[in-house]
């Protein structure tokens, strides 16, 4: 079997051990001519994804009773907005993953990209950076854990963040709104904007029902956004918005059918 990136491998794994039952990790390497290790990491990456469980020296489908799609799941949204924010990064970019679900999105998506460097301030993201066979240069910001965004923040992170620079932020929110720009509803934004300041190109990830939505934390001002990555159920007078404000928007397509989520 030729060598698939590795998204397209993790499916086929699924797939197949869906329609196979238990299997060992031997037979999968077998299978799909990789090594174990690799299969190891295909299947815990499978596993915290909630589409498969592992068994010992193996995995199993999961059992009909668990086959409703759990609330972590990514969406098919998501997972556009992930693809389409792929696009944007070039080999040997120099990047900054916030933390969030749908930023967490992106990392599956950068498997083809070699000589990469990611600085994230989570830890989930970091776990799934150390999934990649590409293995991006990690960096951790460090810094004081806020057990409410998941996620390292405070002063020491961003001394350390002022330390480097980086060709592109991604970063999600909790909200878009339409006049001032990116809201949330966590009161520690301060990290962001300092991410914001040491990247050139800032990239915002948001699924469009939070387009329109206004809280009261104004994290990053529409001078500080440059690329708004969002999907398909975006409305026409909210695009207009955002592109008056000289905001760059990519509106990810809608998957021709399911097995392109």
């Amino acid at each position: 079997m030729t060598k698939r990136d590795t998204a397209q491998r993790r499916h086929a794994i699924l797939t197949y051990v869906n329609a196979h039952g238990e299997t060992p990790v031997e037979a999968l390497a077998s299978r799909f001519a990789i090594s174990e290790v690799t299969v190891r990491k295909d299947l815990s990456m499978l596993e915290r994804s909630g589409l498969l469980l592992r068994r010992y020296g193996g995995a199993a489908p999961l059992p009909q009773e668990m086959l409703s799609e759990p609330a972590h799941v990514l969406s098919p949204y998501k997972q556009a907005i992930a693809r389409a924010a792929r696009e944007r990064i070039r080999e040997h970019n120099r990047i900054i993953v916030d933390s969030g679900t749908t930023t967490a999105a992106l990392i599956g998506e950068l498997g083809g990209l070699r000589g990469l460097v990611v600085m994230t301030n989570s830890l989930a993201v970091a776990a799934a950076l150390r999934e990649l066979e590409s293995e991006p240069a990690l960096l951790m910001t460090g810094g004081t854990w806020d057990p409410h965004s998941e996620s390292f923040q405070g002063q020491v992170a961003e001394q350390v963040l002022r330390a480097y620079d980086f060709d592109q932020l991604f970063v999600g929110a909790d909200g878009i709104d339409l006049e001032r720009g990116t809201t949330t509803y966590n009161e520690l934004f301060g990290l962001t904007r300092v991410m914001a300041e040491v990247a050139r190109e800032v990239v915002v990830m948001a699924e469009a029902d939070k387009i329109g939505r206004r809280i009261p934390n104004l994290e990053l001002p529409w001078a500080r956004l440059d690329t708004l990555v969002t999907d398909w159920r975006l409305d026409d007078a909210s695009a207009a918005a955002i592109e008056s404000h000289g905001t760059r928007l990519v509106v990810a397509a809608e998957p021709t059918s399911r097995t392109d989520v």
